[in-house]
């Protein structure tokens, strides 16, 4: 798990739009009931997805939007804002907030897209290899800088660039695949670090190689490997190749096909397993198999997305199956995983038809009166620490945006 320098603990974007996840035109539009047991179909209510999705947008505007100050136009990290905040949210949160944002964009709606992917630049640390750094003072970016924050980023960078055509957006990627680079070394046998300052610290918890840094890389890098240079194409690919093949080697549990949490320094295995590890490995097999046409690589993401349903969906709470109840930021990112996979594995039709159900409840169960969700979607949890991070409402609102996109909707 992580440890950050805030409050937040670690929660599990696409963070780029997949042109397979946003535009068949031949999904049908899901009608939640049933616990998603047999895809939820009922005669007495269609969603509106988008609209969910805007409307939980702007409850996160009025009450973390900072409207005045050095850091006006960011998010404060917490609702109601704690003492020890800092003038503006992480960088994590950011980057969730970005997600969704990107989603209502596409969407149709107004919401200041290009300012706000521009406020990426005020976490930059300008330093021997640039990158983005964990926290911002408005102005110019702090802290520690995480090689998983930087390729969402890069993510949401390569999202701008195909939504608003702007070439700035690939020289930043550009930028973060050197900053990749530097992440990089020969020990464990290769791969990169979770952060810049923890590197290779054996016994350190903190100084590890895990799933999360190298398969959002991963992610990232084939994302960028669509819209970047041919010049560039070669390396990228074989970049994502090579941190693909040590996540598999290293972190794969090779009894259900789920990835384990990390590698320490000291080389011992952390089994914890996230959802949103699994998730980026399926991505990166399905994007690898795309370019490549290898078709193991296809192989090994349908396992891994068999394996990780089976593994993180129970019956829980009496609201039927559902993924977990905690941490949905890291839940959305095996969703839109499997929307990304199902054109080539229509079973993953089924596992958004849970999720989906999972959401419709949250709606109507698991909200505060301000609109805000709580962290359990069940609504029987109640955690004011946890429930009130901006990462909550991030996770809401890239789910209800990516069901909407998922649903072929549009404003």
């Amino acid at each position: 798990m992580k440890i950050r320098e805030y409050i937040v603990l670690v929660v599990f974007v696409l963070c780029a739009c997949s042109p397979t996840a946003c535009t068949d035109s031949s999904k049908e539009k899901y009608i939640p009931g049933g616990g998603g047991s047999d895809g939820g179909k009922s005669d007495t209510e269609t969603i509106v997805w988008h609209q969910r999705a805007y409307d939980t947008y702007l409850a996160m505007e009025k009450l973390y939007g900072i409207k005045t100050g050095a850091t006006a136009g960011f998010f404060n990290e917490n609702y109601p804002k704690g003492s020890g905040d800092l003038s503006a949210s992480f960088l994590w949160p950011y980057d969730g907030l970005m997600s969704g944002v990107a989603l209502l964009n596409r969407l149709g709606y107004s919401v200041d897209y290009a300012d706000r992917i521009e406020r990426y630049q005020a976490y930059y640390r300008n330093m021997a290899v640039g990158g983005f750094g964990s926290q911002t003072n408005g102005q110019i970016g702090g802290g520690e800088r995480y090689y998983d924050d930087n390729s969402i980023i890069g993510l949401n960078l390569v999202e701008a660039y195909r939504q608003l055509k702007d070439t700035k957006y690939l020289d930043r990627c550009k930028q973060i695949v050197q900053f990749l680079l530097s992440g990089e070394d020969n020990v464990l046998g290769g791969a990169l670090w979770w952060c810049e300052g923890q590197k290779n610290k054996p016994g350190n918890s903190d100084s590890n190689k895990p799933a999360c840094a190298n398969g959002y890389a991963q992610w990232f890098l084939l994302s960028y490997y669509e819209v970047c240079p041919e010049s560039e194409k070669a390396d990228v690919l074989a970049f994502a190749r090579r941190l693909y093949a040590w996540e598999r080697e290293n972190l794969l549990d090779p009894s259900d096909q789920v990835y384990w949490n990390d590698r320490n320094a000291n080389g011992s295995i952390n089994k914890t397993k996230w959802t949103y590890n699994s998730g980026a490995m399926i991505a990166a097999g399905v994007r690898l198999y795309h370019i490549t046409k290898e078709k193991h690589y296809l192989d090994e993401a349908i396992a891994t997305a068999k394996g990780a349903y089976s593994y993180f969906v129970k019956t829980r709470d009496g609201i039927g199956l559902s993924y977990p109840l905690n941490d949905p930021w890291f839940t959305i990112k095996l969703i839109r995983a499997y929307m990304e996979l199902e054109p080539d594995f229509v079973t993953c039709k089924e596992y958004i038809k849970v999720f989906a159900s999972n959401l419709d409840y949250a709606w109507k169960h698991g909200r505060a009166q301000n609109g805000l969700f709580y962290e359990d979607w069940s609504g029987k949890n109640v955690n004011p620490e946890r429930d009130k991070s901006l990462l909550m409402q991030d996770a809401a609102l890239e789910s209800l945006g990516a069901m909407a996109m998922y649903n072929n909707e549009h404003k």
